[in-house]
Formats: C-alpha cells, sequence, structure tokens
C-alpha cells in the first residue's frame, strides 16, 4: 500500500499529541513517552500508548498492540509518530509489525543530553536509523522535526531535573 507522506502540519500536530499522551504517561508515574499509530489517510489516530516501563516501551508496546489488531498490508500504510527517537528495540518492534512509517521530533543522542547517565534511562547509542537501514523492507524514517525540537527538550528537561 503507498500512501501519500504526511505534510508538515499534520507531523507538528501528531507530535504534539505524542508529547500529550507523554505527560500523561508522567500523570500516571511513567516517564513522559508517548505514541500514536496514524492511518494511512494521516488523519485518523488508530492507537495511543503512553510508556509503561522499561520493557514495555510506548512505542514498543503500540506496534505490538497494532500487529494483533490490524492486518499487515494496512500497517505499511500507517505512520507511528513519537516525540523522541525510538530505541533500538522500538524500532525493531515496529518493523516486525510492518508499521511502513515512523516519525520522531527529537534523536535519541539529544535525549541522553537531556538525560545524562540517568540510572532510570540508560540510553543507548543506537539509532533507530541505523536499524531501519538493516531491515529487509525499507521503513521510511521521518525526523528529526526542528520545529518542535525545542518543545521536547525542554518537556524531557523538566521531568528528568525532577528525578
Amino acid at each position: 500500500m503507498t500512501t501519500l507522506p504526511p505534510t508538515p502540519s499534520q507531523i507538528e500536530r501528531h507530535l504534539r499529541r505524542t508529547m500529550e499522551v507523554a505527560e500523561r504517561a508522567v500523570r500516571m508515574g511513567r516517564h513522559p513517552f508517548g505514541a500514536i499509530l496514524v492511518a494511512p489517510d494521516n488523519e485518523t489516530v488508530l492507537l495511543e500508548q503512553c510508556n509503561i516501563d522499561t520493557v514495555n516501551h510506548a512505542e514498543s508496546t503500540l506496534a505490538r498492540v497494532a500487529a494483533s489488531s490490524y492486518p499487515a498490508d494496512y500497517l505499511w500504510g500507517c505512520t507511528l509518530y513519537t516525540s523522541v527517537e525510538p530505541c533500538c528495540m522500538c524500532a525493531g518492534t515496529s518493523y516486525w509489525a510492518n508499521i511502513g512509517r515512523v516519525v520522531f521530533g527529537m534523536t535519541e543522542h539529544a535525549l541522553l543530553a537531556h538525560t545524562g547517565n540517568h540510572a532510570e534511562n540508560p540510553t543507548m547509542s543506537v539509532s533507530s536509523r541505523y536499524v531501519f537501514d538493516h531491515c529487509q523492507k525499507p521503513v521510511e524514517l521521518i525526523g528529526p522535526v526542528p520545529a518542535l525540537e525545542a518543545e521536547i527538550a525542554a518537556q524531557q528537561k523538566a521531568f528528568w531535573a525532577g528525578r
């Protein structure tokens, strides 16, 4: 299934929604990460997921739910949005779920700069680009999104400063 790429305004709107989902995670006592799955029309939000714990990240949990809820061919036309670049676990899970496009606002490397060597968030220096470049199917990756990087960074800094 071939879909049109999202417009810049769609990207910004959906990334802002992931930040709202991340705030919901914080209110639930979890880390500030959120993900949404958008249908091939680039408008309809199919799923939302906040972070659960260190092995059930927002993106990987969303990808697993999506894979059990929608046909693989349909998911190939969908887009997973997340404010911070998916870690290698989440990128891999998105790939195996057959989600064809991933959009993120801020890199994992930038997240490390805001969290430091925090025991609760031991970031990995493996970009999602590296993961997707080693897949047999070409997952489209969009990010970072400069228009939102400062907002996302502020959200992360505010949370991790209080930990």
